[in-house]
């Protein structure tokens, strides 16, 4: 048997898919994939760097691999914090064979000594457009663009991801047909914004093509994290003509003011009417969000408008997260630092109102007929359910993986259903 490759991938979706196409770089080179570190001759961890937490889980697994992996192995650390931390991630971890960012030849950064993996085996092209191995579960992620041109005031990722590079639409199409999934996942940093940096190919430098070509393929389209001042439209009206009315938006706060300090467009009443008008549109429609508590100036009358956007809004599916102060971000020169003790106790309200809201919404689906993808032994998702972030459906496990199936809720737990085949 030739070498073995060892994969351990943190962080967001848009890693996940950057994982892939290395794991298909190290494919073609020959390599084979074990799901045990300590038989591998190559472990890749790639990394998060987005907030402090993120950053810690990494130097944990980094550690936790470098203990388990067999004597001769070889242990690379690749992604976000390698990017952005390289020089300072290598001197740190001596344990590390070979820090390498996005698509930089690892054996420039080399340590002395060390003997040199090939170039062949480790991320030395755009990975971006590098090929992937077919899906291996009924749904898959697409990273349509990378980077970000956005500054907004709480986000590194600009200053490592670079500005957006958004994806010709043929290899975008030709990645889906590749994938076979029935499910197809569109991402990247600031999704509503693809194709502007693409005006030729695309005319008005709009997503909305695309997305109507990849809906055109696949079973199933869904788009997450979408920026709401670039939802127009014709963009909600290709989402739900795909048949998956998911809308993900990247809202982060309500209150203008505090939302102005974020470098952000918008405010809760602008937000809630869209909301209203979608679901004026699809009454089926299904809604997730994100918001960060504790951003520096967050006043109580600030937290007071989001707890009543929330309850208003009533959206499926919510995550709120302490902000975390970010090395090079606009945030850090801010005043009004919200203390910890304070932060906690808003996030807690936020939390539990928000987790009242979801189990009612999943109460409501009782005794509907939906349709499902099943994509474990007695695991499904409906269109209301993105997958790994959102709720499931447990249905009975004679139910074919990878198919669609008509199902009836008839119990809801939390942010789960269960469903009976009819």
């Amino acid at each position: 048997m030739g070498q073995r490759f060892y994969v351990e991938t943190l962080g967001c979706p848009k890693n996940q898919v950057d994982s892939d196409k290395l794991i298909g770089t190290l494919l073609a080179d020959g390599m084979t994939a074990t799901d045990d570190p300590s038989k591998a001759d190559l472990v890749v961890v790639n990394t998060c760097a987005f907030i402090d937490e993120a950053r810690k889980e990494s130097i944990d697994t980094i550690l936790a691999l470098e203990d388990q992996r067999k004597k001769g192995g070889r242990l690379v650390v690749t992604g976000c914090m390698a990017e952005r931390y390289g020089s300072e991630l290598a001197e740190a971890l001596p344990e590390v064979d070979q820090v390498s960012g996005f698509g930089v030849p690892v054996n420039l950064m080399s340590k002395p000594g060390k003997k040199k993996i090939p170039l062949s085996i480790v991320p030395t092209l755009d990975l971006l457009n590098l090929p992937r191995p077919k899906s291996t579960s009924p749904w898959a992620y697409v990273k349509v663009a990378e980077g970000c041109d956005r500054t907004c005031g709480f986000c590194a990722i600009p200053s490592f991801r670079g500005p957006q590079r958004s994806r010709d639409v043929s290899s975008i199409l030709h990645e889906v047909d590749e994938l076979g999934a029935k499910e197809i996942v569109l991402i990247a940093q600031d999704l509503a914004s693809y194709g502007k940096d693409r005006p030729d190919e695309l005319g008005a430098g709009s997503i909305v093509p695309l997305v109507r070509a990849v809906s055109a393929k696949a079973a199933w389209t869904r788009l997450l994290y979408l920026y709401p001042s670039d939802l127009s439209d014709d963009l909600i009206d290709a989402i739900c003509d795909t048949g998956v009315p998911y809308f993900d938006l990247s809202l982060q706060h309500v209150s203008k003011p505090l939302l102005r300090r974020m470098r952000r467009w918008g405010d809760g009443k602008r937000f809630l009417d869209r909301i209203n008008d979608i679901r004026d549109r699809e009454p089926d429609a299904a809604f997730r969000s994100n918001f960060i508590v504790g951003y520096p100036g967050e006043t109580e009358e600030d937290h007071d408008q989001l707890l009543a956007f929330i309850e208003q809004a009533q959206l499926d599916w919510c995550g709120f997260f302490a902000y975390s102060p970010e090395e090079g971000t606009y945030a850090m020169e801010l005043d009004g630092t919200v203390p910890t003790g304070l932060m906690n106790q808003r996030l807690a309200e936020l939390r539990e109102m928000q987790d009242d809201i979801t189990a009612t919404r999943r109460d409501e689906l009782i005794g509907r007929t939906v349709k499902v993808l099943v994509d474990a032994p007695g695991e499904a998702r409906s269109t209301r359910e993105a997958p790994e972030i959102d709720g499931v459906i447990e249905v009975p496990h004679d139910l074919a993986v990878g198919e669609f199936h008509e199902v009836r809720i008839v119990d809801a737990m939390g942010p789960d259903l269960v469903a009976d085949s009819l």
